[in-house]
Parts: C-alpha cells; structure tokens; sequence
C-alpha cells in the first residue's frame, strides 16, 4: 500500500465530487453534449486510436490532477477522464452482463436507453478501478478520492433478464461494489464514494431496497466511505426540484460522507438536520453554466450551511461532476471554491 500523505486535510476541505473536464483532444465533446451518460461502452467519443488510448487517457488523467492542485483542492480524485460515464466503466466490466447486446431501461427522465443485459450472476472478475487509484496516488503527494458507482443506480441502469427481481440484481451488484470498494482502500484510497443518484430518481424503489443493497456493499469496509445523491448533469437535466425525494434514509447508514448539491437548486438547507451525524460534501457550484462564481458567491453558498452543521462537518464541492464543463470554466470554479475556503476559514479562526 502507498504511503498515507503527510498533509492532513483542513476544515472545510475542498473536492470535486468526481469528474472533471476532459480534454477535447481526447474525447468529442460534441458528441458527449445533450446526451445521457452512456450505460453501455461508447468508444465512439474518443478521439484516439485504441492502441494509443490508454496513453493518452495516462497523459489526461496527470493533466486533471495538476489542474486540481494549481486550483488549491484538497481532496483529489483522477477526474475521471478515463470513463465514457460515471457509471459504465465499472458496470460494463463485471461478468454476467451483455454489453455486446445491450437491453433497454428508461433513464431518469422516462426515455428508453441501450443499457447491459443481465445474462447471469453478476460477479466482478478482477479489480476494476485499482490500477486507476494507483496511478492518482503515485501523482500526487495530497489525500485522494475515487469513485465507484452504486448497486441499486446500476441496478436501475441494467435490464433484468436473469434475476428474479431487480432487488435481487442489486444485491447481485452490492457484492461487486464491496469487493472493488475493500480493493481499493488496500490500495491506498483515503475516500471512496459511492454514486447513487437514482436513489433520488427512484426514491420508492431506493427505500424498498436500495438502501438495503447500499449497506451492503459497505458491509465490513473500514475506510472513509461517501454517497452521492444528485439531480443528474445540470448540462442533461435542467429543471430542479425543491428538494431531496430521498435524504433522510441515510441517516442510518454506515456511510460515513453524504454528497448533496444545493447551488443551483437554492435547496432548503434545513434537510442538514437530518444528516447530523454524517461529514456533508456540500454542493456549492453551480453547473448549469460556466460562468465563474466570485469567491464571495460561493462563500456565501457555504456560510448557509453553518447554521446546520458546524464546518468541521462539511467538505466544499460542485454540485456534480466537472464533465459537461469547458475547462477554462471549471478551473475557475474550482479556484473560486479554494478561495471561499481560505476566506472562510480565515473568519472561523479569527471568531474563535
């Protein structure tokens, strides 16, 4: 295992959530604009032949992580950049899927998507995301996150054709996550999160086992753990609603992080109290343009917050992934992130 870094994280640390912008000479952008996040490989949208992909999703990848550290972050994650989705890159790597011929589920705005076909038992085969958190923890000396999608999101991103239910799949899938979760903690990580954004899409089916099927796959891990809970990409799915369908459940969970967005939605922060005992990555990033929020903005943002929970208890984020942003746009927010947090803990300190 890598050493554990030297440098503690703050007060008031500052993350993104997982993905950051990635390069147009990698990716096509224009392809990747206004379209879900694949569920099954899209290998049309890089730009590089495959015999130099990996290289060059190497090379990217460095790039990302230099752009967090030259913004001020914290907590770094690999941006990403070598995933076509949050979500495909582990989900299309487990054994008793068909991604050659891929079923249909509706994503979370009601329309039909080519998603895996569940053949079999879903197993993971070998380690999906080791080599990926190897990689970030060799090019950087600052605390380092990666993150892995959830049983019951992938659950609801597959079609069932083995199984006799889709609690059943989700189970199927929380083995997979704990392994690859268990993996990556050995290998170094300082904090793996777990993406469940249906859990707000589908609260019903969330609350009848999702939530089950999350605890599952967290079952026996004893690293810092996180969840993200989002609205989806402010760059797909625009309108917000007023608040969370599913929050409050995770409460009892043993995870120990929740991600919340809250900049663009104006969310009611009061929803915090329920969380009272969980560290809250609080979405402060607006998504849904690439305008630059001045620091004072997203101080703003967070200073919100502080009547709920003290700071020692929230972590600074965008409300999503990075991923549909110009980089020019994210690295400026991500700096305005930096500078909310200097200028915060600046007040705390002299307050106290």
């Amino acid at each position: 295992m890598t050493a554990v870094p030297e440098t503690p994280l703050p007060f008031l640390p500052t993350s993104l959530v997982g993905s950051y912008a990635q390069p147009d000479w990698l990716i096509d952008r224009a392809k990747l604009a206004g379209r879900f996040p694949p569920r099954v490989r899209a290998k049309e949208l890089w730009r590089v032949e495959p015999a130099l992909l990996a290289e060059a999703q190497d090379d990217a990848t460095r790039l990302a992580i230099r752009a967090q550290e030259r913004a001020g972050l914290d907590l770094l994650t690999d941006g990403e950049i070598r995933r076509e989705s949050y979500s495909n890159h582990f989900a299309t790597a487990l054994d008793g899927v068909d991604v050659d011929n891929p079923g249909t589920a509706l994503d979370r705005s009601g329309h039909p998507n080519p998603v895996p076909r569940i053949t079999g038992p879903i197993h993971r085969p070998h380690p999906v995301q080791v080599r990926d958190l190897e990689f970030l923890r060799a090019n950087t000396d600052r605390p380092v996150k990666i993150t892995v999608p959830g049983p019951f999101t992938m659950s609801q991103q597959a079609q069932n054709d083995h199984y006799p239910d889709l609690e059943s799949a989700a189970m199927g899938y929380a083995a997979a996550v704990n392994a690859e979760v268990k993996d990556l903690f050995a290998a170094g990580a300082d904090v793996v999160q777990i993406d469940e954004p249906y859990m707000q899409a589908r609260p019903d089916a969330a609350r009848a086992y999702g939530l089950a099927a999350l605890n599952a796959a967290l079952d026996g891990v004893t690293g810092t753990t996180a969840v993200h809970i989002c609205f989806g990409y402010a760059a797909i799915i625009h309108e917000r609603p007023e608040g969370y369908s599913f929050l409050p459940e995770l409460a009892g969970s043993p995870v120990q992080q929740v991600s919340i967005e809250t900049a663009q939605s104006g969310l009611d922060l009061g929803v915090l109290t329920d969380l009272a005992d969980k560290t809250v990555i609080l979405g402060v990033i607006d998504l849904s343009n690439p305008e630059v929020e001045t620091t004072e903005i997203v101080a703003d943002r967070v200073r919100r917050a502080f009547r709920y929970l003290p700071p020692e208890q929230l972590v600074i984020a965008p409300d999503c992934g990075m991923k549909y942003l110009p980089r020019d746009s994210a690295a400026g927010k991500m700096r305005a992130m930096s500078g909310a947090a200097a200028l915060l803990r600046a007040e705390i300190q002299e307050g106290r």
